[in-house]
């Protein structure tokens, strides 16, 4: 174990998180793992478990105190999470942190057609006025989610349109952020772009689910207010829907159909397809 000092990691109950822990652990990089529920946290050789909450300061000052390098996973989806995050990151000020790696969102702006991607303009905006070095990974849609998007009768309903989108496997957005963590002042105050291989039009994915699970699934278009009244039943809150709905609108505007090299300047493999992912097919390996 290095007397480096440690690397503070959030989210490692999740996917993201949790991969970027173990995979710095295995390095021998000492690890302050930050999460609401420490039990299902891993346990990880060089590693202390801290349980902290997005919006309790004291915690996170606690916990972040002596860490210099601060991995934060964006927080779950909620109606308030932009001051979730607005609480952390003045924790992390003040604990004596001095750079972040932040998963944000690709095209993050202040009018994202996909109404989260305000929510991560905000944040990085909030980071970048701390003093803070920073550095931005703003992944696109998640390539694990597609299949999810196919509804029980085999169709995936949206107002996409023949939009594009270069949806990006969990695994390579984790192997870029390790990458950038490894070394992380060489990345200081620069956005990466973590996309998949190739933009696809979801009905181009549903042909792909076919193909690879041997189903019957198709992309069927709907209009905006088809699409909100399709959702109706879940009795969701507003934001909520409209993040739903935003989510093909999104794809339908081009925002998200950029395809960048970003992965494989990163982590020198380039990231996964659809199918790939769909196949279990690993480009690293």
């Amino acid at each position: 174990m290095t007397s480096q000092p440690a690397i503070a990691v959030t989210g490692v109950t999740g996917a993201v998180g949790g991969r970027v822990a173990r995979e710095l652990a295995a390095r021998g990089t000492p690890l302050r793992l930050l999460a609401r529920t420490p039990a299902r946290a891993p346990q990880l050789p060089g590693s202390t478990v801290h349980e902290v909450a997005y919006r309790d300061q004291d915690a996170a000052r606690s916990a972040l105190k002596g860490v210099e390098t601060l991995f934060m996973v964006s927080a779950a989806e909620t109606a308030d999470r932009r001051a979730e995050h607005m609480a952390f990151i003045d924790a992390a000020v003040a604990a004596g942190v001095r750079r972040i790696v932040y998963t944000s969102f690709l095209a993050a702006a202040a009018d994202s057609v996909f109404t989260l991607g305000r929510d991560h303009h905000a944040t990085e905006q909030h980071i970048e006025a701390s003093g803070l070095a920073w550095t931005f990974l703003r992944d696109n849609l998640y390539t694990d989610f597609v299949e999810n998007l196919v509804g029980d009768d085999g169709v995936i309903r949206g107002p996409a349109d023949g939009g594009r989108v270069s949806v990006v496997a969990r695994a390579d957005v984790a192997r870029s952020a390790v990458a950038v963590l490894a070394d992380p002042s060489p990345h200081a105050f620069r956005r990466y772009d973590l996309t998949g291989p190739q933009a696809i039009t979801l009905e181009e994915a549903a042909a792909t689910i076919s193909r690879v699970r041997g189903r019957d699934v198709r992309f069927e278009n709907e209009t905006i207010d088809a699409a909100y009244a399709s959702r109706a039943h879940y009795g969701a809150p507003q934001w909520q829907l409209d993040a739903w709905v935003s989510t093909y609108t999104a794809i339908a505007s081009g925002a998200l159909a950029e395809v960048s090299p970003d992965v494989e300047a990163l982590t020198g493999t380039p990231p996964r397809s659809l199918e790939d992912y769909l196949r279990g097919v690993d480009p690293t390996r």
